[in-house]
């Protein structure tokens, strides 16, 4: 391996990395029945209770026609609710349903358990590196340059 590191060469070793780990942890949804990008919806609703299509297909860099297709589905799946706001009725608010909870906590504890089987069966050393670099990773994805 390279002893100088540059960001180029640190991201093409991060690059298959991070997507190997998202392609298994988007596969513990499976037996769920939704998608990577209905629980990031899920996620996002629950998050800002009462968001709007608009600003929820804003915050997810997707356009509102697609937001709201994928609203639909979940809609017909009894995971979120959609309701008049009672200050504007033109405005359509959500909500997560407790069968949306639900769905969303056994995601967490799915994708959670997958990942902390694999730690596991690392050297303490590793899962201290790990660890260490959990900040430095944080920060690229609240960083925005």
């Amino acid at each position: 391996m390279n002893d100088l590191r540059t960001p180029l060469s640190v991201a093409n070793e991060l690059r298959p990395v991070v997507l190997q780990l998202n392609r298994h942890l988007r596969r513990e949804l499976a037996p769920l029945d939704v998608t990577a990008g209905q629980a990031a919806l899920l996620h996002a609703i629950r998050t800002n209770p009462g968001i709007g299509v608009r600003t929820l297909a804003d915050q997810e860099g997707v356009s509102p026609p697609r937001v709201t297709a994928a609203l639909d589905r979940l809609e017909s799946m009894g995971l979120v609710r959609r309701a008049r706001s009672g200050s504007d009725r033109r405005r359509v608010e959500l909500q997560v349903t407790d069968e949306g909870r639900r769905v969303l906590r056994s995601a967490r504890s799915r994708r959670t358990a997958w990942l902390a089987a694999r730690l596991a069966r690392l050297t303490p050393a590793d899962l201290d590196a790990i660890a260490s670099a959990v900040p430095a990773l944080r920060r690229l994805l609240t960083d925005r340059a």
